[in-house]
């Protein structure tokens, strides 16, 4: 049995904070033990990756224990706040760091130039991380995320059933959402926006101002059973975000065949993908208000386009692949990080 230590944050299963990095932790550790691994999962407390004394003293402390030689895997958003311990730590351990959102400092330059391998979410993540900072190819890999397929989602004719899922915070765009939506008021239409409602508060309240008289509902965090209800009762996904590494609940709507509105940012083109039947969507700059209302009322207005988008992304739905298919390149890369023989496809995008 192959054992692997993996840092992740204090609240991963916080169900009031569900993010993207978490589930995709959450899921690889699950299905890394599924598969056979002893994995043993090393909790930190703090607001990384700007961390209290407290917080990287007890990152110290687990790393310490891990024994020479040990498999040490580290979710990136500590990993780039934590070089004073990772970097001395990958010269005894063999060190994997976990990508999911550059945070672009020396510190994370540091820790990936030490690590045995790197581990992105996304090709977009690992170019962006090459150009960066100038890390060999080599040691640069791509698991991407998984999804769980739904079942298709009902509709309606119109398609006015609006959903946004993420955290109310301004790098997910809210704002640039309902600025969009205060200039279709003419039409017929419910907006659902899911996601924490805490992480910043302040914008939470200048949004819920926002939206006063829109008939936007804020409906907080939604994980599990309520999430996918969510989606198979949403006619279309709108995904204003400023920055995605690879736009994880575009996969998700796309697994109930719902066709997504996004900012054209990251890599969530990749998530999106491309079908027989075209794009599954439709890709916006960010940040522009006017490009987005203009994309949702051609969604609105035109039922040509909605079957369009709607056949491309049933197409779309079957083709995404299972979270099986990622923690199975995690592992590939964990194995050639451990110096041990391959057992099954190490992914290295040309």
């Amino acid at each position: 049995m192959s054992t692997v230590h993996v840092v992740v944050p204090e609240g991963v299963d916080d169900p009031a904070r569900p993010s993207g990095g978490n589930v995709y932790d959450r899921r690889v550790c699950d299905g890394l033990a599924a598969a056979g691994w002893d994995v043993r999962e090393l909790r930190v407390p703090g607001a990384w990756p700007r961390p209290a004394a407290t917080g990287r003293a007890e990152l110290a402390r687990l790393v310490a224990g891990v024994p020479d030689g040990g498999l040490l895997v580290v979710d990136g958003l500590l990993a780039s706040g934590a070089d004073d311990v990772l970097v001395p730590a990958a010269r005894r351990l063999r060190l994997v760091v976990l990508v999911h959102l550059p945070q672009e400092g020396e510190a994370e330059a540091a820790v990936l130039g030490s690590a045995h391998a790197v581990l992105t979410t996304s090709d977009w993540t690992r170019r962006r991380l090459a150009e960066r900072y100038g890390l060999r190819p080599e040691r640069l890999f791509v698991a991407h995320p998984g999804v769980d397929l739904l079942e298709p989602a009902t509709r309606t004719d119109g398609g006015a059933r609006l959903l946004c899922v993420g955290a109310v915070a301004p790098h997910k765009g809210q704002d640039v959402l309902l600025t969009a939506l205060a200039d279709l008021t003419d039409r017929r239409w419910t907006c659902t926006l899911v996601g924490s409602l805490d992480v910043d508060p302040a914008f939470t309240a200048r949004m819920r101002d926002q939206a006063a008289g829109l008939g936007v509902r804020f409906a907080g965090p939604h994980t599990g059973a309520a999430l996918r209800r969510d989606y198979r009762a949403a006619d279309v996904l709108l995904l204003p975000s400023r920055g995605e590494t690879y736009g994880m609940v575009a996969a998700e709507a796309l697994s109930a065949g719902v066709p997504v509105i996004a900012s054209d940012v990251g890599g969530v083109p990749e998530a999106l993908g491309r079908t027989d039947r075209g794009l599954p969507g439709l890709l916006v700059p960010p940040g522009n208000p006017r490009a987005l209302a203009a994309a949702i009322a051609a969604w609105l207005e035109n039922g040509e386009l909605r079957r369009r988008l709607r056949s491309a992304a049933a197409a779309r739905r079957a083709t995404l692949e299972p979270w099986t298919a990622t923690v199975a390149n995690v592992a590939a890369v964990l194995h050639a990080a451990a110096g041990e023989p391959a057992r099954g496809q190490v992914r290295v995008p040309g």
